[in-house]
């Protein structure tokens, strides 16, 4: 996600909005595959590293300050399918990730709004 102002609160902000999606993404594929043997789960992990990066100020540079979106797969037991798709842990993890997703978002229009009514403009 790029926005106009590239600034480092709009970095980490575009950054979460990336790995947040990237999750509600591999979540979808998860859900979708419940039932299709030898299949393995992923999970996506950015906030350790996105945390890193804001305490050691890497955001100061343009890019991502070396954030790293990270797809895994899970290690969730297998069934007799070799599947290890676990229903009810996708389904609260697409629950989880969507508000998660609007929060961002929200944190979003807050600072664009901020940043115009700064400017002056309406």
């Amino acid at each position: 996600m790029s926005f106009a102002v590239s600034d480092a609160v709009s970095r980490i902000l575009g950054t979460a909005l990336d790995g947040v999606s990237l999750r509600q993404s591999v979540i979808a594929d998860n859900i979708a595959n419940v039932d299709t043997p030898g299949y393995r789960a992923s999970s996506v992990d950015f906030e350790s590293s996105l945390r890193r990066a804001v305490e050691g100020g890497g955001f100061d540079a343009p890019g991502t300050g070396g954030v790293e979106i990270e797809k895994t797969a899970t290690n969730t037991p297998v069934g007799v399918n070799g599947n290890n798709v676990d229903l009810r842990k996708e389904t609260l993890a697409a629950v989880q990730s969507q508000f998660q997703y609007q929060i961002v978002s929200r944190a979003v229009t807050d600072r664009l709004e901020v940043l115009r009514s700064s400017i002056g403009g309406v």
